[in-house]
């Protein structure tokens, strides 16, 4: 039987990944890694948690002991690795949590899978959860990331994301590890901590703030809905081929200040407020430092090799996305004050 462990697997895309893998993978069993930090709310998946099923570790990659620990516990076979500091502006603000944990975390995570599995790597695997920012800009019209771009990363975040890229596959092709990585584009969805850009704008519409736009708003990003990313993991993990990359995008390329539009309109409409109430409260704000212009994903070779392929178009996706975070308001609330952390950090002590 299969046994995952799943590292922040209380994050946005690793609580959507849960559900899926949780719905799909009825003989396996599932141990969900998260430090409980910001970010991390157990709260996405507590209603899936049953002990011999579906087990919660409290712990931190930066800890080598602890994931040790985990591999000793748990007869892990497969490694989703999501588990990473992700947000721009807080890697510009402080740099050094960002190579702490994605960098030296996944060594750690690297090395406790090579050493449980002890060179027998028949059905293991380690899948490496990565970014399109490792690419860092595109300026031409037309042109797309793909698994040949080289890297190129513009801020700590993007930098941090491609030195664990390199440390993955340094380790297939040094110990022979079977690792494989996913480089994906912008996601939305539910369960998104509210300091990205969709849920962000909508919480501050409905208070009525400022919706802070960098620049002049026309950066372009690819946006690829959760569901979508969680499949193509899924499909990675199923028929993928150790030591390669795939990437994993949308075919929804937008500006920022298209989806703030956007978002906008989507709120007015469901709150039925008057048309352009929503739009007054843009504030075009100072860019911040390195702001790439565009991201594209070429995503050819999942498509050919393993046959995936987005379901979710953006324009129709996204107000039942704006939807999700209005009737969850007071999960948002919960999560951006942090009330409802404390329980779950003294429920499930650290490892």
């Amino acid at each position: 039987m299969s046994c995952w462990l799943v590292t922040g697997g209380a994050g946005f895309i690793g609580s959507n990944f849960v559900r899926l893998l949780a719905a799909s993978e009825q003989s396996a069993s599932i141990v969900v890694l998260d430090a409980l930090t910001y970010a991390g709310n157990l709260e996405n998946i507590a209603d899936f948690l049953h002990p011999g099923k579906i087990d919660f570790v409290r712990g931190d990659i930066t800890d080598a002991d602890a994931l040790s620990g985990v591999f000793r516990k748990y007869p892990v076979t497969k490694v989703v690795h999501f588990a990473a500091e992700s947000h721009v502006d807080r890697s510009i603000l402080g740099p050094r949590a960002f190579v702490r944990t994605n960098v030296e975390g996944t060594c750690n995570l690297l090395e406790a899978a090579r050493e449980a599995w002890e060179g027998d790597y028949a059905n293991r695997l380690f899948l490496h959860v990565s970014t399109d920012e490792v690419y860092g800009d595109l300026e031409a019209e037309g042109s797309a990331f793909n698994e040949e771009t080289p890297f190129n990363p513009s801020s700590p975040y993007s930098a941090s994301k491609a030195a664990s890229d390199h440390l993955v596959l340094a380790w297939y092709r040094t110990f022979g590890l079977p690792a494989i990585i996913s480089n994906c584009s912008n996601n939305f969805g539910p369960y998104q901590f509210p300091e990205k850009l969709i849920p962000l704008f909508v919480l501050n519409a409905l208070d009525g703030r400022p919706l802070p736009v960098y620049g002049d708003g026309l950066q372009v990003r690819d946006w690829l809905h959760v569901t979508d990313h969680c499949e193509a993991i899924a499909k990675i993990i199923e028929s993928g081929t150790p030591g390669q990359t795939y990437c994993v995008g949308g075919n929804n390329e937008r500006t920022n200040l298209d989806i703030v539009q956007r978002v906008c309109v989507s709120v007015d409409e469901l709150t039925g407020r008057p048309a352009g109430t929503s739009l007054k409260l843009v504030k075009h704000v100072k860019d911040r430092p390195g702001h790439d212009r565009r991201y594209a994903i070429d995503s050819s070779k999942l498509k050919k090799e393993l046959g995936w392929s987005p379901r979710f178009d953006f324009d129709e996706a996204l107000p039942d996305v704006v939807r999700w975070y209005m009737e969850n308001r007071a999960w948002s609330d919960r999560v951006r004050t942090g009330e409802y952390r404390k329980y779950y950090t003294e429920q499930y002590a650290s490892v």
